[in-house]
């Protein structure tokens, strides 16, 4: 019967074949060193290069190395999830697989685990990327992030994270959404804290990241918003948004009876906006509905493991 670990260190990767054996042993070196039993899930987000060659290589010589492979490239939040989902260990720790993040913050991370913590999120407080197309962006993001969701963290985006495997396995993840999982790990009522880690610069290539990725970070603001908000009563947000638009529609009717020369405008109007109304007093309904008969769990496409 095979053990279950106490780590799993999830690693997305995409396109980094000269980081791959460096990680991997720097990973290795971490781990071993602090006596734990562990297992390394490397998630290849459908690289082009020779990412994926290496990938098998290590795990044909390691049997405590799991690959998962994509068949396309479907982004960082939806490889963090696959590997999430085959990690085995008690506790799951991400981080990228560019060589910013340093594996020796790994034991520090499982400490305030075992300190009660639920999610541990690194903090790159020295952090070593460009102001503009990096740094500052995601100082934006941060603020943002902590005035709506309510749970304010310093460094959202730092994929070097600590988790319980029984909390982090409960969060449904697509889009970007693994920058918000501590707003989402909310709702089951974990606890957060922070930790400064160590950032390096990127030593091969460049970032597959920049700016162009910020407004889908703001569009699933909205999402998360809703999600630990309104979650639970679907149809109460739907309900507000519905009441607005009732009230306008009541009163262009009001105006069509006591006005005099009414024109079309009226009737059209009221209609609309009743008619928009009803649209999403039903959405909400249906979102009761599915609440209700069960919980909905997108699944990625077929990949190889």
């Amino acid at each position: 019967m095979i053990m279950r670990p106490l780590l799993s260190i999830v690693v997305p990767i995409y396109n980094e074949e000269e980081s791959v054996q460096p990680l991997y042993e720097a990973i290795r070196t971490a781990c071993e060193q602090n006596g734990q039993s562990y297992e390394i899930v490397f998630a290849d987000d459908g690289s082009q290069d020779r990412t994926f060659e290496l990938l098998q290589t290590l795990h044909q010589q390691n049997p405590g190395v799991t690959v998962i492979r994509f068949r396309k490239n479907f982004g960082q939040t939806a490889a963090m999830a696959a590997g999430f989902r085959a990690a085995r260990g008690q506790v799951i720790i991400s981080m990228d697989g560019d060589l910013q993040n340093d594996p020796t913050d790994i034991p520090r991370l499982l400490e305030k685990i075992q300190e009660g913590f639920d999610v541990v999120c690194g903090w790159r407080k020295e952090r070593k990327d460009k102001f503009l197309s990096r740094r500052f962006p995601s100082l934006i993001a941060n603020w943002l992030i902590g005035k709506i969701t309510g749970v304010a963290i310093h460094d959202n985006g730092c994929s070097l994270k600590a988790y319980r495997a029984s909390i982090i396995k409960r969060v449904a993840l697509y889009s970007e959404l693994h920058r918000f999982i501590p707003a989402m790990a909310t709702l089951s009522g974990a606890r957060i804290a922070e930790l400064i880690v160590t950032h390096h610069p990127r030593k091969f290539g460049k970032s597959k990241y920049g700016i162009s990725r910020a407004w889908r970070v703001f569009l699933d603001l909205f999402l998360v918003k809703m999600v630990t908000g309104f979650a639970a009563r679907p149809a109460l947000w739907f309900g507000i948004l519905a009441i607005p638009g009732a009230l306008l529609g009541s009163l262009s009717l009001l105006g069509m009876l006591f006005s005099e020369g009414i024109g079309i405008v009226y009737p059209a109007t009221a209609f609309l906006l009743f008619a928009l109304s009803g649209h999403l007093l039903t959405m909400g309904m249906l979102g009761e509905m599915i609440l209700y008969a069960g919980d909905y769990r997108p699944e990625q496409m077929i990949w190889n493991v």
